[in-house]
């Protein structure tokens, strides 16, 4: 959603963290062109914030106690004609603004980004315009051709697999015990372990955690 360009940017600060939710509205609601419309403290607490205030760009810290940034996110691009969001993190090398990103941030902000940096990107996001660094484009370009490189090769490393010990280890990714999974595929817990076993042959691992990670990678739990 694009900001009005004749009134202020309306701005909704989220962070569980009371000095940095207050530093950030000191400094953004004493800025030309900007009003800090509200303060929660939860990602939980966001939709009920965005439905009272209608922020054109919402602040989102990316680690919450009962939400986490991330999904607060992803659940608030998902309305009709949500606000931007730029995630606030600490480090710029925090993994999880990549999956903000694809959650459908706009962009990012360190939480010590000088304040007249600050207000031109949170303007820039309202305008409809992202915001990432050159920097950190280029490093999230690299972690996203890594990630892909990865996901092909899991895709076809798992495709060796039967479609028996394909399900096991789906099973397995998801913390399935070999009780649980002869339960849930109507096997023996020693036919459980032999797909296991074969499965570490056909994939040539040692151990169920690699198994589970190579189902992550593959994007498939």
């Amino acid at each position: 959603m694009t900001a009005p360009t004749d009134r202020p940017v309306r701005v909704l600060v989220v962070d569980d963290d009371p000095l940095v939710r207050g530093a950030l509205t000191m400094m953004l609601d004493g800025a030309a062109g900007i009003s800090v419309i509200g303060e929660v403290t939860d990602g939980d607490e966001v939709p009920a914030a965005v439905d009272a205030h209608a922020p054109d760009v919402v602040l989102m810290d990316l680690q919450m106690a009962r939400v986490n940034g991330i999904v607060a996110t992803r659940r608030l691009r998902a309305r009709t004609h949500p606000p931007e969001v730029v995630v606030l993190t600490t480090f710029d090398t925090d993994a999880n603004v990549l999956r903000a990103l694809r959650a459908g941030a706009s962009g990012f902000l360190l939480k010590d980004t000088p304040p007249a940096r600050m207000v031109a990107a949170i303007r820039q996001v309202a305008a409809g315009e992202p915001i990432l660094s050159p920097t950190i484009t280029r490093r999230l370009m690299e972690r996203v051709t890594a990630e892909a490189g990865a996901y092909e090769q899991a895709r076809r490393a798992l495709a060796a697999l039967s479609p028996r010990e394909h399900e096991v280890a789906l099973a397995v990714a998801r913390g399935r015990s070999n009780a649980e999974i002869a339960t849930e595929l109507g096997m023996t817990v020693a036919t459980v372990k032999a797909h296991v076993s074969h499965a570490l042959t056909k994939l040539s691992m040692d151990n169920r955690t690699q198994i589970a990670l190579l189902v992550h990678d593959a994007e498939l739990v």
